[in-house]
C-alpha cells in the first residue's frame, strides 16, 4: 500500500516495520505518521505513553523529570496534554 503523506525516512521505516515483523507496537509522535499508521491498522504509542507504561511497570519511579527534559529539548506539549499525563501518572503538578 502505497504511503499517504510524505513522510521522513524515519517514520517510514517505523512503518514498514510492524509488516516484516508482526505483533510490533510502532513508537510515533508525528500526527502525519499516526494517521498513516491507524491507516494501516499498526498500534501505536508515543513518547508519552511509552512513559506511562515504563512507570506502571515499575521501570521508572517518575515520568515528570523525563517529560520536563524533553520539553527542555523543544518536545511539543500542551498544558493540557501534560496536566493529563501527569494526572494518569499520580504524578499531577503543583
Amino acid at each position: 500500500m502505497p504511503f499517504k503523506h510524505d513522510l521522513g525516512p524515519g517514520e517510514t521505516e517505523v512503518l514498514l516495520l510492524p509488516s516484516e515483523m508482526g505483533g510490533v507496537v510502532a513508537l510515533l509522535d508525528d500526527g502525519l505518521a499516526r494517521e498513516e499508521a491507524d491507516r494501516r491498522r499498526i498500534l501505536v504509542t508515543g513518547t508519552l505513553g511509552l512513559l506511562l507504561n515504563a512507570k506502571r511497570a515499575r521501570l521508572m519511579a517518575s515520568v515528570k523529570k523525563p517529560i520536563n527534559q524533553l520539553q527542555l529539548k523543544r518536545f511539543r506539549l500542551s498544558p493540557m496534554t501534560r496536566a493529563t499525563v501527569l494526572k494518569l501518572a499520580g504524578e499531577e503538578d503543583n
